[in-house]
Parts: C-alpha cells; structure tokens; sequence
C-alpha cells in the first residue's frame, strides 16, 4: 500500500511558476514507478509526467516538455512537478499516482497502469 498526499497548488499569473509536492508513505514508495495527472472542469483526467523508480528516466505529455519537470526524493519518499511558464491552458486539479507494476526501467502512462492515487491539488494559473 502506498498512500499519496499532494501540496503546493494555487493561483498564479500566466508566466508564473509552482512546484507540487507528492508525499508517500509506505514501504514500496521507492520501488514505486510515480506519475502526474491533471483533470480540469469538464474534462477527463490526463497525463502530465512519469518517472521511473530510480529517477533516472522520464516521460511528458507533449504539452508540457520544456516548462514541466518531474523528480523524486526517495530518501524523502516525495515527488515533485516543477511547473514553470504557466499558461491558464495548466488549470486543473493535479494529482499524483504510483504503481509497484514493472520492472526497474518501467515507466507509465496510462490511467489504468497506477494502482495508488492521491486527492489531487488544485491549481488555477490566471490570464
């Protein structure tokens, strides 16, 4: 069981930057593959970024390459989005999601490849 609570989120101007947190407790966090979603208003939830258990290989929604960075802490048990040059297109409740599925290299897309979620953060980035 890996439980995930996210922080960091808010209102900040277009061009602006955030940095989510994503705080995990249990014993497989570290042998956890972590990724980030997004869901904003009436749309479906969809991915953000992933990161492989070591932290040595990532992987982006297209969007988002060049102003989104994702890296982990195991030490620290934490994940964090970096998320610079906001445009008010990034609003969404974000949220971050773990899996112990794989192998060492492994890394994920997929809704339906996490097994653990968090509640999400909201962040709204003004125009």
């Amino acid at each position: 069981q890996v439980q995930l609570v996210e922080s960091g989120g808010g209102l900040v101007q277009a061009g602006g930057s955030l940095r989510l947190s994503c705080a995990g407790s249990g014993r497989t966090f570290s042998t956890s593959v972590m990724g980030w979603f997004r869901q904003a208003p009436g749309k479906e939830r969809e991915f953000v970024a992933s990161i492989t258990r070591s932290g040595g290989n990532t992987l982006y929604k297209d969007s988002v390459k060049g102003r989104f960075t994702i890296s982990r802490d195991n030490a620290k048990n934490t994940v964090y989005l970096q998320m610079n040059s906001l445009k008010p297109e990034d609003t969404a409740v974000y949220h971050c999601a773990a899996t112990p599925r794989g192998k060492l290299g492994s890394i994920y897309s997929r809704e339906y490849e996490y097994d653990y979620w968090g509640q999400g953060t909201q962040v709204t980035v003004s125009s």
